[in-house]
């Protein structure tokens, strides 16, 4: 059973060739609602292995404020590279 030939479609990116990559592409759902249903599945699962576990510690809130931190940056970093050819004297 488990030597059955995955279809490319649910196959994931990580096991898809470089070869099979642009028809891999083409498989996807680039609409609405595929695009949200992508992004509520890779938020569940970062809740499930990093905030709803037995044992748990900082590590996924710790990650989910370094991405805060580094997505502010770039949003303000227009901002401060002007602020940092400045002279205050």
């Amino acid at each position: 059973m488990a030597d059955r030939p995955v279809p490319l479609k649910d196959t994931r990116l990580l096991d898809v060739k470089l070869g099979q990559l642009p028809s891999w592409f083409l498989k996807r759902n680039f609409t609405y609602s595929g695009m949200t249903g992508a992004v509520g599945r890779g938020y569940d699962r970062f809740v499930n292995k990093y905030i709803n576990v037995k044992k748990g510690g900082i590590g996924g809130i710790a990650m989910v404020l370094f991405g805060y931190v580094v997505v502010s940056y770039i949003w303000n970093y227009e901002h401060l590279k002007h602020d940092r050819w400045r002279k205050y004297h």
